[in-house]
């Protein structure tokens, strides 16, 4: 078997974890300790991010879509295959070096995705542009963490709390989705977006095209 190669470090701002980039062959993966955030194998659920989010408000003209965490590109390309010419897509990355792997070792996968005029990335914290407006987008797509546990950075917490979530609901349009992304299912979550005034639902997805493990989105829609 073809052995890892690691090819960078880079420090999260804030809270000093590192996450390493690795590859093997074709294959890469973004890690932080002993946890593998993502892997170039592994889109389906990321792309089902981006595809349920058209499905609920592509309809409207000059859809505005935030992302949080820009990872391996796979929601950025496919909110940029789903939806028309007026939207705008602005992607929020905390960490400087990934968006340099994605113009560097990872720009195969991203194709001509972060030079599509419908594309901005905001170097900086999502929590950061959600506070900052409101009423701006019709769909807020959150996969920062590999879930509403704050997994890998304790600071995503703050996202998923009753106080965040009220954030996300006035930085969300009438009618605007919140997605969020988890590989595992956490029913006080549900509650929680329930208790905030949320219409829920659960949607489980594969890792990878139909098949591989099953993740969890949430499709949360301000009333």
């Amino acid at each position: 078997m073809i052995p890892w190669q690691h090819l960078d470090t880079a420090q999260v701002p804030g809270d000093g974890d590192e996450l390493r980039l690795m590859r093997r062959g074709t294959e890469y993966s973004i890690m932080t300790g002993g946890i593998e955030l993502m892997n170039s194998r592994l889109s389906g659920s990321e792309e089902a991010l981006a595809t349920l989010a058209f499905e609920r408000i592509g309809g409207r003209p000059g859809a505005r879509v935030l992302i949080g965490g820009l990872g391996m590109g796979f929601t950025l390309r496919a909110a940029l295959a789903a939806f028309g010419p007026d939207a705008r897509i602005v992607v929020a990355e905390l960490v400087p070096a990934v968006v340099a792997w994605a113009r560097g070792p990872l720009g195969g996968l991203y194709g001509d995705s972060l030079s599509d005029p419908r594309a901005q990335i905001h170097a900086g914290d999502v929590g950061e542009l959600i506070r900052s407006g409101e009423a701006a987008f019709d769909a807020i797509l959150l996969d920062v963490d590999n879930g509403p546990g704050g997994l890998s950075r304790k600071e995503n917490d703050g996202l998923y709390s009753p106080g965040g979530l009220a954030a996300t609901k006035r930085a969300l349009l009438p009618g605007g989705v919140l997605e969020v992304w988890s590989s595992t299912r956490d029913s006080a979550f549900t509650r929680r977006l329930k208790q905030a005034g949320y219409a829920v639902e659960e949607v489980g997805v594969r890792a990878h095209k139909g098949r591989g493990a099953r993740h969890v989105i949430w499709m949360a829609t301000r009333p």
